[in-house]
């Protein structure tokens, strides 16, 4: 069965995405050249032009594919019928599961977006300002169910919470460590919610919420 034009065109974009990522990790945004992720792709110079307009846009398209997964992701974890730990549990999963199929992408946005004010547009800000927003809808479900303190304002924990994991996705690419089974995600994951949920402090045990 013969492919159809809008699949071949996904195929070629995701073929793009792919060596964009790689070249943009290497180089930084502001060295990356069109001509780089053209040779990376093993396509024509004129043929990313085809799908893009400059780097701009190909950076755009990238991070809205990744904005728009990830606010699925949160919208689903809001109704689900899970506990607060399912919940937040899931969306640490997400940047680790994303980090082992591809940490060039995670790794582009934890040094040239997170953590980086040189290409950081309103647009740009208005997405993170969105993605905090969610979660704290979640969290607020939390201390509404008194399963988190009340006493703590809701933006708070979302600093808390996000800074945490934020903090150990950075450790984790800038040392170039690597994800090799579930078991070590699941393990990261219990100890940041532990840590969260419950504290560092010794003698305290998990506490199923």
């Amino acid at each position: 069965m013969k492919k159809d034009w809008e699949e071949l065109k996904k195929e070629k974009q995701q073929i793009i995405f792919d060596s964009a990522l790689k070249i943009l990790k290497e180089k930084g945004f502001h060295r990356a050249r069109i001509a780089d992720i053209a040779q990376e792709a093993g396509i024509s110079y004129g043929l990313v032009y085809h799908y893009f307009k400059n780097k701009e846009d190909l950076l755009n398209e990238i991070l809205d594919q990744w904005w728009a997964k990830l606010y699925q992701l949160l919208e689903e974890i809001k109704k689900s019928e899970k506990n607060l730990n399912g919940r937040l549990k899931g969306l640490i999963l997400y940047f680790l599961d994303t980090y082992q199929r591809k940490p060039d992408l995670i790794h582009i946005f934890i040094t040239q977006i997170s953590r980086s004010t040189t290409i950081l547009t309103e647009t740009r800000l208005d997405n993170f300002r969105k993605f905090f927003n969610l979660v704290e809808d979640i969290l607020v479900q939390g201390q509404k169910s008194k399963k988190l303190r009340q006493d703590v304002d809701s933006r708070y924990l979302v600093y808390i919470f996000l800074g945490g994991l934020e903090t150990f996705l950075s450790i984790m690419v800038l040392g170039n460590e690597s994800l090799t089974s579930d078991r070590q995600k699941e393990k990261i994951a219990d100890s940041l919610l532990e840590v969260f949920l419950n504290g560092a402090g010794a003698g305290k045990s998990a506490r199923r919420t």
